[in-house]
């Protein structure tokens, strides 16, 4: 198997279950704390499901960053390549709806993960790395994480990115939209939920999946929430449903998704941009399944806690 390197951000969810459960007399649900941030959460849904897996990131040296660095450890994530730092750990206020779906507002000044540095070169065993979410955004570690993708594609390793789009940190819609257009030249497979490409979609720097297969972006999968997943590439959109699941939060279910798939592509011997490029549609249909299905599991339960490999098989 191949090493895949998650790169991005680790940080503490403070969650608020708006729907009232165990208020206080004051009628305040408590704040519950949860490690989180899309590139760690997908990390953790590697490595349990079995797959050769880095994290990539600063993590700070205080409380929460010490959980966070023995959670990576627990699910099997190597942390080598992990850099720490006195700073705080970043943390989200997740708001949680009538519905199960999540808001989220962050305190992200001064902390430890955007103070990120370029590791160097990467161990030859690594095949694929994956990018997203605040670490793209935050600056000045974005542009660390924005170099390393086009440094190690033009190197032939597979790029994932998954902008996973936090609007509340992004002070300038229209310039991350162009950002975001000049890294797909070293991207091969786009991971959005509806939200995300309806947003990348606005104004006079927005983009559509199809501009993305256009620019040479072997696959765009899209999360669909209840309604499932679909996969577009150049030869036309497969689609699978979402599996039946009685939905607790959304948090982390898109993260899954990124994992599981990745996962999937391993275990076909396809983490390079020549294999994505060779899948056929029943090929992504049978990875969509699977990471749909990764994901009805981590909607079951509270917060970002995606499946071990022992709650599903494999196609």
């Amino acid at each position: 198997m191949s090493r895949i390197v998650v790169c991005g951000e680790s940080l503490v969810d403070l969650v608020l279950d708006a729907r009232g459960r165990d208020a206080d007399d004051r009628g305040l649900a408590p704040l519950q704390p949860a490690l989180g941030g899309g590139p760690f959460n997908a990390a953790i849904a590697l490595g349990r499901l079995g797959s050769s897996v880095s994290f990539f990131s600063r993590v700070s040296g205080d409380h929460f960053g010490d959980a966070l660095m023995a959670s990576l450890r627990d699910a099997g994530v190597d942390t080598a390549l992990v850099q720490r730092d006195p700073a705080p750990t970043s943390l989200a206020l997740a708001t949680v709806g009538a519905d199960g779906s999540a808001a989220y507002s962050f305190y992200v000044e001064g902390t430890a993960d955007r103070r990120v540095v370029d590791p160097g070169a990467l161990p030859d065993s690594v095949g694929a790395l994956a990018f997203g979410t605040l670490s793209l955004v935050l600056e000045p570690g974005a542009s660390v994480y924005a170099r390393m993708m086009a440094d190690h594609h033009a190197r032939g390793r597979l790029v994932l990115l998954d902008p996973n789009i936090r609007s509340a940190v992004i002070d300038d819609p229209d310039a991350y939209r162009r950002r975001f257009r000049g890294w797909l030249e070293s991207v091969d497979v786009v991971k959005v939920s509806d939200d995300d490409a309806d947003w990348l979609a606005r104004g006079p720097e927005g983009s559509t999946p199809q501009d993305w297969l256009e620019s040479g972006v072997a696959a765009v999968v899209s999360t669909r929430g209840a309604d499932g997943i679909a996969v577009s590439t150049s030869t036309g959109t497969v689609a699978v449903p979402a599996p039946p699941v009685t939905a607790v939060d959304t948090i982390g279910a898109g993260d899954t998704t990124v994992g599981a798939l990745l996962h999937w592509l391993d275990t076909r011997d396809a983490l390079s941009p020549d294999a994505v490029r060779r899948l056929t549609d029943e090929d992504w249909r049978a990875g969509a399944a699977f990471a749909a299905r990764a994901a009805a599991i981590t909607v079951s339960r509270p917060g970002a806690d995606p499946p071990w490999a022992g709650e599903l098989t494999s196609d």
